[in-house]
């Protein structure tokens, strides 16, 4: 089967174009803005025309849009997660022969919910914020396309690989430079929320499967458990083996790492400039995120494999081994 993969520079792409690689009855190109890709496009100004003329020399039957990003101004948010997978459904409809779409949507869209029950796919979505709207705005061109479409809402992705910038990359770094330094404090934003974390090698895998199903619609995925980012946290810090506390500011909510975080859409930086332009904590009243897990279950055959520990785990050592 032949794939077409879009945002292969991201923290969930990374890890679906490890997978498809890996599978020998696919046949794998990688579209993107990077020299490392096979074919060289930006979707955030190419026009569809441009991107149904690769369609037509690739001839994929499934195209999978990692492709987005999770920080920036609003019209960097809209372009990106909103205008591009426009582009995308377009130039899918224009191609001789239209492939099956599989984009990564996020739980952002679904915004505040009722605390204490899992999220259905039937859920009002109520975003709240320029990235759950920008993501929301890109499910519905998807679903409304008429395409053979598949969204995967994924919940708040962990494991190895987690931005800097995201929840439990900040924690890992802070406490790296924590035992550096001999420092006792770390601090972070209010950790009081419950989230539905699942690892980026289980998102790869959900990819996968609905790349070769038939399944349309939303699809939920996440590990159906909702778990306090305050108790989540203390996981990485036992891997980590700090003994000093961590200090909450109930000031600053941080928005964890949502799936479509793509480098590809950020540029090229080096390291002091990129801490220089390190994204802040965004505001997000969510408090409660559980995901319903069934649709994933029941029409992809699909379930969480990594404990939360062991993603987190990852994390650190990840972090500690890093120069």
């Amino acid at each position: 089967m032949r794939v077409l993969l879009l945002g292969a520079d991201g923290f969930i792409g990374r890890r679906v174009a490890d997978r498809l690689l890996a599978d020998q009855e696919l046949q794998v190109t990688v579209l993107g803005r990077r020299d490392s890709a096979d074919i060289r496009f930006d979707l955030t100004a190419g026009s569809p025309g441009a991107l149904s003329r690769f369609l037509d020399a690739v001839a994929p039957q499934v195209v999978i849009n990692c492709a987005g990003v999770t920080y920036g101004t609003s019209r960097a948010l809209i372009k990106a997660n909103t205008l591009a997978v426009a582009t995308v459904c377009e130039a899918i409809r224009r191609s001789r022969e239209p492939a099956r779409l599989v984009h990564v949507g996020s739980a952002a869209e679904y915004g505040p919910m009722p605390a204490g029950a899992p999220i259905a796919e039937t859920a009002e979505p109520r975003p709240v914020g320029p990235y759950g709207v920008s993501k929301l705005a890109g499910t519905e061109l998807v679903i409304s396309s008429g395409l053979d479409a598949a969204v995967l809402r994924v919940f708040d992705v962990v494991g190895p690989g987690s931005p800097t910038a995201s929840l439990f990359g900040r924690l890992s770094e802070g406490l790296r430079r924590a035992l550096e330094h001999g420092e006792h404090q770390v601090r972070m934003p209010d950790l009081s929320g419950y989230r539905d974390f699942v690892d980026v090698r289980d998102v790869a895998r959900a990819i996968q499967a609905a790349a070769v199903s038939a399944a349309t619609g939303v699809i939920n995925i996440g590990s159906g458990h909702a778990v306090r980012a305050r108790d989540a946290a203390q996981l990485l810090v036992r891997a980590s083996g700090f003994e000093g506390t961590i200090s909450e500011d109930a000031r600053q909510v941080l928005l964890p790492s949502q799936p479509a975080a793509t480098a590809e859409h950020h540029g090229h930086r080096g390291a002091d400039q990129h801490r220089t332009h390190e994204p802040r904590p965004v505001m997000e009243p969510v408090q409660w995120r559980q995901a319903d897990v069934r649709t994933a279950r029941d029409r992809l055959g699909w379930r969480t494999q990594v404990p939360l520990e062991e993603s987190l785990g990852d994390i650190w050592m990840e972090t500690a081994c890093r120069v």
